[in-house]
């Protein structure tokens, strides 16, 4: 068997969440190597829409998170890095990660089509306010002035600043690209089959198809599988696939301003059913079409193309903005989110399996809270104090609850 060269850290998955820990485990001066059986962004970040939120996070620990993250990306956005390598941005060819990225602070609108829908989303930011979230409210009749091919008639909103959005296989590229080129190894093709321990039960690397990669940290980021990567170092983590599916539209003028979604998106997001839901979420991007998300459902892996769910995006998203029904859908694509029951990600060091680190089960917010998982990922690595308490992200909290469960003896979606 193929022994390779020895890391500090071995990184599982080579999706937006793997490519900013390794980014930032290179920044912190270790040695990485990034595995993944297929290709850069191949499984969830690929099928994303790029979302960076705050405006659909309650106040707490993963608001903490994207609040984190928000300050990541545009610190990342504005760096600047040549096609040589070089970062003084004084050569014709330099182009801001933020560029290369697709990166947008376009901000985020969330609407409520009646007066008891304003209440509830006053509340909502009220709490988030207090959290240190830009939360503006906006009245029914000058919604125009944000979007003007807004529905008419609607009770008002509330404008995010903060949010924004990247193309997501580029960023996950790019970062890999950025860790690359600090040292990092990429091993793409590759299946990790086990995760080796020594005697006293601490991680020692990997093996994979191709041979073996010695480390004594491993880094689990591999997204709806990482419950497969957590079961190779002896350890359990439910996580589970929520299918979603986002419809493409033909290229047009900017017509969508802004992230846009109904106030129904927040508790669909919150949600913990099995069922179907789909709840309007339409942003334009730069090459032109209009992206319309968002749908949830736990089908398993089952990738089969939903009629059903098509025809409820489309005319939720045309009841927002009335134009959009007369526009041509040019293709749909589907993706699986990493689903942990309690909807927090498992971040850092697991107790179980000294050596080991999630950093996975961001659901759909994996490509908005890579940067801040990234990053506190890195401060445990080298020891240092993280900038967060992620207590609340640790991976034993569900020890003893059936899978698919909620802690504390909550519904189980079966």
């Amino acid at each position: 068997m193929l022994t390779r060269h020895p890391h500090d850290v071995v990184v599982v998955g080579a999706g937006v969440v793997g490519a900013a820990c390794a980014y930032y485990a290179t920044l912190a001066g270790l040695s990485v190597a990034v595995v993944d059986r297929g290709p850069v962004a191949g499984g969830t970040t690929g099928a994303g829409e790029g979302n960076l939120l705050v405006s659909d996070k309650e106040p707490g620990p993963e608001l903490d998170l994207a609040l984190l993250s928000t300050r990541l990306w545009r610190e990342l956005a504005a760096s600047t890095e040549s096609l040589g390598g070089t970062s003084d941005g004084r050569s014709p060819w330099a182009r801001s990660l933020g560029e290369r990225m697709e990166y947008e602070p376009k901000g985020g609108l969330v609407v409520a089509s009646d007066a008891s829908g304003m209440d509830a989303l006053r509340a909502f930011a009220a709490g988030q306010r207090r959290a240190g979230v830009e939360a503006v409210e906006i009245a029914g009749e000058r919604l125009g002035e944000l979007e003007p091919r807004l529905a008419p008639g609607l009770a008002g909103g509330f404008h995010y600043p903060q949010d924004a959005q990247v193309q997501p296989a580029l960023a996950a590229a790019h970062l890999l690209r950025a860790a690359r080129l600090a040292g990092a190894e990429v091993r793409l093709g590759e299946t990790v089959t086990g995760v080796r321990a020594g005697r006293d039960g601490s991680v020692r690397g990997v093996t994979t198809d191709r041979g073996r990669i010695d480390a004594p940290a491993v880094v689990n980021a591999a997204g709806t599988w990482g419950g497969e990567i957590a079961a190779l170092a002896g350890v359990s983590l439910p996580v589970l696939p929520r299918r979603g599916f986002v419809l493409v539209t033909e290229p047009l003028p900017r017509i969508v301003r802004h992230k846009v979604y109904a106030a129904d998106y927040v508790a669909d997001v919150a949600s913990g059913s099995a069922a179907l839901q789909t709840s309007a979420v339409v942003e334009g991007t730069p090459a032109g079409p209009v992206l319309i998300g968002a749908s949830r459902e736990r089908v398993g892996f089952d990738a089969t193309l939903s009629a059903e769910v098509l025809r409820r995006l489309a005319g939720q998203a045309a009841r927002l903005f009335p134009v959009l029904g007369e526009v041509m859908v040019q293709r749909a694509y589907r993706g699986f989110r990493p689903y942990l029951p309690d909807h927090l990600p498992a971040i850092g060091a697991d107790s179980r399996a000294p050596g080991l680190y999630h950093a996975c089960g961001h659901e759909g917010a994996g490509i908005g809270l890579a940067p801040a998982t990234g990053l506190l990922i890195s401060h445990q690595l080298i020891g240092e104090k993280t900038e967060l308490d992620i207590a609340p992200f640790r991976a034993d909290r569900f020890a003893g609850m059936p899978e698919g469960g909620a802690p504390g003896g909550g519904e189980s979606d079966g």
